[in-house]
């Protein structure tokens, strides 16, 4: 079954499609496309699995409990699912990047 573009909840301007999953060895990605001031959730969250974001065009912002991280185009970050976090795009257009769940 094809997968379809959806908004996950409490995320704004945020559009993400899953690209493959592996349950078996606890791996997914999706694709996002992040609308100028979008993102989310609009509420940090934490959750046991962690995220590798990877942005492939424009620049994301990644609020962590106490800091905060800019992702470039053509960079990455690993964010520990335990720390509150949430990602919004820091770009003046849309900003296209790759989630790596890792369970």
């Amino acid at each position: 079954m094809k997968e379809e573009f959806f908004t996950p909840p409490n995320h704004v301007g945020f559009k993400a499609k899953k690209l493959f999953c592996y349950k078996n060895k606890g791996i997914d990605g999706s694709i996002a496309y992040i609308d100028k001031n979008g993102g989310g959730p609009t509420e940090k969250h934490v959750h046991n699995h962690n995220h590798l974001f990877i942005v492939t065009q424009g620049r994301a912002k990644v609020f962590l409990d106490d800091k905060v991280v800019i992702i470039n185009k053509d960079e990455s970050f690993l964010v520990d699912g335990k720390i509150p976090h949430s990602v919004w795009n820091d770009y003046d257009g849309k900003t296209v990047m790759i989630g790596i769940t890792i369970n």
